[in-house]
């Protein structure tokens, strides 16, 4: 695993947008939150991601993952090596990851999300004629 792996993947999801912050993190969000937050530079950490309550916690009883630092209580653990754990299970947890976060968007936001997605798939249709309007009785 290495950071290029990491950005093909997380950018493979639908509307993941990455951002440099804190100087030394790439960070994956959807909808303006984010999922996932890798170090460029070499530290303790190189990769956080969020987690549900109970896999949070099995997950930090295993060797090479840890509370994420400023993030654990909010249910995010870290991959100290990318080693402690391998390539399909953690493809797994960032699909969950994604999944949670873009669970907790607002409604309007995932609509138009999903709504944006549709329409970059399929070409859109021409109205024939202008929705009419409603006039409402003056009273």
């Amino acid at each position: 695993m290495d950071l290029d792996w990491l950005r093909r993947f997380c950018l493979a999801l639908p509307h993941t947008t990455e951002q440099v912050q804190w100087e030394d993190a790439l960070v994956f969000k959807v909808g303006g939150r984010m999922y996932a937050v890798a170090r460029l530079e070499p530290g303790p950490v190189w990769l956080s991601f969020k987690c549900g309550q109970d896999e949070f916690a099995e997950l930090i009883e295993r060797p090479g993952i840890l509370p994420a630092p400023y993030l654990a209580h909010a249910h995010w653990a870290a991959l100290a090596p990318p080693e402690a754990l391998p390539g399909p299970e953690i493809e797994r947890l960032l699909r969950r990851s994604y999944e949670l976060v873009f669970s907790r968007l607002p409604r309007k936001m995932r609509a138009s999300l999903t709504a944006v997605a549709e329409r970059a798939g399929k070409p859109r249709r021409p109205q024939s004629h202008p929705r009419p309007r409603r006039i409402s009785p003056r009273r």
